[in-house]
């Protein structure tokens, strides 16, 4: 089974939106800041999610993304369709070829595997994930690798 970095990457920065919501529109710079990802590479997932209504974009000083649902309504298997990607097990990418231009005596039994996997993602949503407490653990540690004038500034604003 794979699944590429591309899926991987959206369903971390939309965790990462939900987890920091509270906030305010959040931008790119800051979610890539936090998860070590390219901000050009965020910025092409970002389009892709935005296009399938699962955030909305604030433009201007203080702009940036926010959910464009709550949390309870937004499914890890719509982010992962939403850029594309696609959890497949099969080794023929779904086509059925796998077997020197024909179908393997497996296929069925990976392409099973396949729909089960979507179905098991599509049960858990980002406010699932945002529940759990090494989520939030995890959240906690990236947030405190700020540089020390951001946690001052934040700090200093309560």
């Amino acid at each position: 089974m794979r699944l590429t970095t591309k899926g991987r990457y959206a369903v971390t920065a939309m965790l990462d939106l939900a987890l920091h919501a509270d906030r305010g529109p959040i931008s790119l710079a800051d979610i890539s800041k936090r998860q070590g990802i390219s901000l050009s590479y965020l910025e092409q997932l970002f389009s892709r999610l935005r296009q399938s209504g699962l955030v909305s974009s604030v433009r201007g000083p203080g702009g940036g993304y926010r959910l464009a649902r709550s949390g309870e309504e937004i499914f890890v298997a719509q982010i992962i369709d939403a850029v594309n990607e696609s959890v497949d097990a099969t080794s023929c990418g779904g086509n059925a070829d796998c077997a020197n231009g024909e179908q393997c005596l497996t296929h069925y039994l990976w392409s099973d595997l396949s729909d089960q996997i979507h179905s098991f993602l599509s049960g858990i949503s980002l406010a699932n994930l945002v529940a759990r407490a090494e989520v939030q653990e995890v959240a906690r540690r990236q947030d405190m690798r700020e540089a020390p004038e951001e946690r001052v500034a934040l700090l200093g604003g309560l």
